[in-house]
Order: structure tokens, then C-alpha cells, then sequence
């Protein structure tokens, strides 16, 4: 018995390229990963999903089934370029359950890879279902109503303590549009996104007239980016998209047959968010989560794990301020990255108290050859080379496991990052 990867992509407001963007990932997903069933359903009534995919005679069975009871494997057709589908419906009536019902469902069903949903522009029973069945969440957003729209939606995700599974998209960007002189409108979308605290992808998918044409004209079908605008800014934008599914997935795959063996069975008492947990160390490489340490989570990747106190002691000594007049609780450290401070990346080590409040901070200088650079990368997910803007919060004082589980004290830390993240935008600092 196996249960799919659920990508749902989700929007409470319509034009936002949302239904571009699934079936399009779906047939990139497909190309960079062909070994790797990819499946798309709609709980939209369009039918876009079935003028893209569908081959030959409508298939019998339908979305419309799913919600009456049948299986999903019974459902699916295979479809062009590779993808199955589950067929649409005009017609689509909410069952008797409540929305988690559906990922209860997915979570027993016997299928392989991944499963895209793509939902309607509204908050109703399907789109809801569709977020709690889901193990990523991608929001396309295309101006500032599309951003505030986007709230509604994590609100459904931080009730079940998943709010780390949804990334906003920017989306149907005009490059050379700007709000002013200075500040080009996806600029502006990244920056109040991350200072909402969402993650925001480090690419957007440009407007295209030639895309938009795909899915216009006097055929019946859907021509994909992939086929039919390899010459446009979107095909390569839909690649990266892709790639950053697929790393997801593989980290998802992992933690799930990390659950398996006996090795890793730390991931199974994790709640929510806490999949993201890495076992080992970033300083030593061994084995950390269960005995505890200074706890660390990087913003961006939603990476957390422990350090060692003797390795925690080793990364100060590279990085961190001579010290403070009052007790220091955690340690921020900010990375932005080429291109936005000059050729290089820029690493600043703040210190914070518990209250959040901004102690010192100083600019850091990473000689070549030194290890700083591995163990950051082991912590944030990437090299500092490919860092955008980040920010890694390290504990200044050790303590056990068990004292970063349960909802309590993932809240606790969560209104702690809030705190420090406007503290260091209030000074400029990130």
C-alpha cells in the first residue's frame, strides 16, 4: 500500500494563472521525472485538466466519483505526455464529511508519485479539503489583493499545524512593471510576502502573451509550455518550479522511508511541520535529534535540527559577537545573497534576548577554506552562494528534544521568530 505526494494549487482569487501553473507542472514534473507517476485532478468545473490530457472517448469515471466513495486508483486514465487524470465534472456536490475526510482518503489509496489537485478560486468544502489532503501548497499571487487573499488560506493550514507547507508563487509577472522609479511590482510581492512571514518562492512565472494564447483559439485542447513555448521566460520558470516539487518530494520520500527502518524513527513522533527535521548534526554529521542540543530552524527551508554544545561552542568561536550586558537567548544570523549587496553573499550574527529584542550584531567574514560555509549550508539547505535572503535562529541554550515538540511549542517559536524578524526589519538588518 502506497499514498501519493499531494501538491495543491490553491488561490481564493481567480486570473492568477493558477490552473496554468498545474497542468503545466504536471507535464514538466513528468519530463524532468519520468520514471515517477504523475496524476492531476480538478476541482474546478473548466475542464482545462481534460482538454490538456485526455486521449480518445471521455472516460467514464470521474472527480465527482471520488467524492461518492470509489477508490482514486479506479479512477485515474492515463493522458497525454505521460500524465494521468481523473476526469472533471460540471457538477461537483460536497459529501457528507468534513474536508480532512479527503485526506484520509488520499492517505489509504493505492497510488504512487504525485497527485496535483487543482482547486477552485473560492474557499468552499473542495478547496479546503484539497489544502488538509496536501503535503505542499503552492499560492500564485499576482498583486496585493492576491496576497491578502492568501491569509485564508494559511489560516486553514496553522489550525493543523501545517502552516510550513504553503509557498506563494508569484505569479503573471511583468518584469519591467514597477510601482515607482525604484521598486518593480515583484519586488514588491516578495517583500511584503516575507514580511507577512510566508515563503515565497525565489523565482516568479512571467506574464506571456504566447502562453496565454496556448489555452485560447479554435482548438478543443490545451497546448503545454513545454511543447508549444520552449522560446518563452516561462518554460525555464516552470523547470525551476518543477525542481523545487521534486526536491520536496524527495525530502517527503525520504522522511517516509526513514519511517520504515529503525533508524530514523524520530520523525514519526514529530508533529506537523517537524518532517523537516534533520537527524544529524550540520557541524559533526552525527546523529543529534535525540539527545538534543541548541535547537536551530532556517526561515526559508523550514530545515530544523540540533547541534552539539561542544559543536554549537566550535560555530561561535568562528561567527558570532564578543557578547552583551544581558543574557543572550538565541543567535540570528542573516545571509543575503549576490547580487543584492554586491558579488558576494553577506553573513551578519545578531544576538537577541528573550524578548526578541536586538542585543548586537556584526558583520562576519567568511575566509576561504574555512568550514563555516559547509555547516551553514548543512543547516539552511543551500549553499551560501544560492541564498537570496535568509534567516537561521540558533538557541543559545541547549535543551532536550522533547521540549520542541507538540503545538505549544511550536507556537512558542514561532511568535519568537516573529518577534526577532521584525526587530531586525525595523532596523534595516533583514
Amino acid at each position: 500500500m502506497s499514498c501519493p505526494f499531494v501538491i495543491a494549487v490553491a488561490s481564493e482569487k481567480g486570473g492568477v494563472g493558477k490552473t496554468t501553473i498545474a497542468t503545466n507542472l504536471a507535464v514538466y514534473l513528468k519530463a524532468l521525472r519520468e520514471d515517477l507517476p504523475v496524476t492531476i485532478a480538478s476541482f474546478d468545473n473548466h475542464f482545462s485538466v481534460d482538454q490538456m490530457f485526455a486521449l480518445g472517448t471521455r472516460p467514464v469515471n470521474s472527480i465527482a466519483d471520488l467524492l461518492e466513495g470509489s477508490a482514486p486508483a479506479e479512477l485515474i486514465a492515463m493522458g497525454q505526455y505521460g500524465v494521468q487524470f481523473i476526469a472533471s465534472s460540471r457538477r461537483l456536490i460536497a459529501p457528507p464529511h468534513p474536508p480532512a475526510w479527503l485526506h484520509r482518503i488520499l492517505d489509504k489509496a493505492d497510488l504512487d508519485g504525485l497527485l496535483i489537485l487543482d482547486t477552485r478560486p473560492i474557499l468552499d468544502w473542495f478547496t479546503e479539503a484539497a489544502l488538509l489532503a496536501a503535503d505542499l501548497v503552492l499560492v500564485p499571487v499576482k498583486d496585493r489583493a492576491a496576497l491578502v487573499n492568501a491569509a485564508a488560506l494559511r489560516e486553514i493550514l496553522v489550525e493543523v499545524e501545517q502552516a510550513d507547507r504553503i509557498w506563494l508563487v508569484p505569479s503573471l509577472v511583468d518584469p519591467r512593471a514597477r510601482l515607482n522609479s525604484e521598486v518593480r511590482v515583484h519586488e514588491f510581492l516578495d517583500y511584503a510576502a516575507r514580511e507577512r512571514d510566508y515563503q515565497v518562492l525565489d523565482f516568479y512565472i512571467s506574464k506571456s502573451p504566447k502562453v496565454e494564447g496556448l489555452a485560447s483559439g479554435f482548438s478543443s485542447s490545451i497546448r503545454p509550455v513545454l511543447t508549444h513555448a520552449r522560446n518563452t521566460a516561462v518554460h525555464g520558470q516552470l523547470k525551476q518550479l518543477a525542481e523545487f516539487v521534486l526536491a520536496r518530494f524527495d525530502i517527503e520520500a525520504g522522511s517516509r522511508r526513514a519511517s520504515h527502518l529503525g533508524g530514523a524513527h524520530v520523525s514519526e513522533t514529530l508533529p506537523g511541520g517537524y518532517h523537516r527535521l534533520v537527524l544529524e548534526c550540520p557541524v559533526c554529521g552525527r546523529h543529534s535529534a535525540s539527545d538534543g542540543g541548541h535547537f536551530y530552524f532556517d526561515m526559508r527551508s523550514r530545515r530544523r535540527g540540533f547541534l552539539h554544545s561542544a559543536c554549537f561552542v566550535r560555530l561561535v568561536d568562528v561567527l558570532c559577537p564578543e557578547g552583551a550586558d544581558r543574557p543572550v537567548d538565541l543567535i540570528a544570523l542573516t545571509i543575503d545573497g549576490p547580487g543584492l549587496v554586491g558579488p558576494e553573499y553577506r553573513l551578519t550574527a545578531h544576538l537577541c534576548d528573550a524578548a526578541g529584542e536586538l542585543l548586537d550584531s556584526e558583520e562576519i567574514e567568511v575566509r576561504e577554506g574555512q568550514q563555516l560555509e559547509g555547516w551553514l549550508a548543512m543547516m539552511t539547505g543551500r549553499h551560501l552562494d544560492a541564498a537570496y535572503r535568509e534567516l537561521l535562529l540558533i538557541n543559545h541554550e541547549p535543551s532536550p528534544m522533547d521540549q520542541h515538540l507538540g503545538a505549544d511549542a511550536a507556537r512558542s517559536f514561532a511568535r519568537k521568530r516573529r518577534l526577532i524578524s521584525r526587530e531586525l526589519r525595523l532596523a534595516g538588518l533583514f
